[in-house]
């Protein structure tokens, strides 16, 4: 499975304040996931209690693409209303923005400042390269270091073994394995669609304290899609959260759609 991140990121380049004291947290496990047992309503609820709730995210990630072999490190600004939409601004040498994009839950708009182009798209784009079990919440929740909410399912298998608890499950014939520390963060989210030939793996490491919320500042994404390999990683370096914010975005009249 090919999520958003993956899809925006990969189409930015075919088309193509001072930070917070941030401290590394020694996580400890809640009172919540420490007392409860193993029926699979208990364990959702303190799960989804933990999550990271916000109004707003800003963050700056130091970035590594590496597509089929093909690594750039870029700077991702990343600014987030949440359940609204999500802005992007793709940094290079020099701090020169080559691509910009908004994602909203109906639409994605995107510009390649390279080659003077842009792309203007319902949000069923994505469908072209990416199961329909994707959606706008499974771009937010993936980078924010959340569960995506789908796999938070009664349906499922869990197991805790050590502290750490794992769900697992299919839905609608995608296989999912999400795994949970004690703490109750995720540390990682297995996506495998075995007929179409698509893997992701999501891995959460290196957690950090900012603004009261615990949060990975490490965010790993490893996609296969029949005979294409795509690895994203993360770093974020400043996080904000609750902050107003602005999402500009225009297309110059010079800029001719992407074809």
């Amino acid at each position: 499975m090919l999520n958003k991140l993956l899809v925006v990121c990969c189409l930015l380049t075919i088309v193509s304040c001072k930070a917070r004291k941030q401290l590394l947290v020694t996580r400890k496990p809640d009172t919540v996931a420490k007392h409860a047992d193993n029926k699979v309503n208990s364990r959702l609820v303190a799960i989804r209690a933990q999550q990271l709730n916000f109004n707003t995210f800003a963050a700056k990630a130091k970035t590594n693409l590496d597509i089929n072999g093909n690594s750039n490190d870029v700077t991702l600004n990343i600014r987030i209303n949440r359940d609204k939409k999500i802005w992007v601004s793709i940094t290079a040498i020099l701090g020169v923005e080559v691509a910009r994009a908004v994602i909203t839950p109906d639409s994605i708009l995107m510009i390649n400042r390279l080659d003077g182009v842009y792309l203007k798209k319902p949000f069923s784009y994505v469908y072209a390269y990416a199961s329909r079990q994707v959606n706008y919440k499974t771009l937010e929740s993936l980078l924010v270091g959340n569960a995506i909410p789908e796999l938070l399912s009664e349906k499922g298998e869990i197991a805790t073994v050590n502290g750490n608890t794992t769900l697992s499950g299919n839905l609608d014939d995608l296989l999912y394995k999400l795994i949970v520390g004690a703490d109750n963060k995720v540390t990682q989210t297995n996506l495998d669609n075995q007929a179409q030939a698509q893997s992701l793996q999501i891995v959460n490491k290196a957690f950090i304290q900012a603004a009261n919320r615990i949060l990975p500042s490490q965010v790993d994404i490893a996609s296969i899609v029949k005979d294409k390999k795509i690895h994203i990683n993360l770093h974020y370096t400043k996080v904000d959260f609750d902050q107003q914010l602005e999402y500009p975005f225009s297309i110059p009249d010079r800029y001719e759609a992407a074809k």
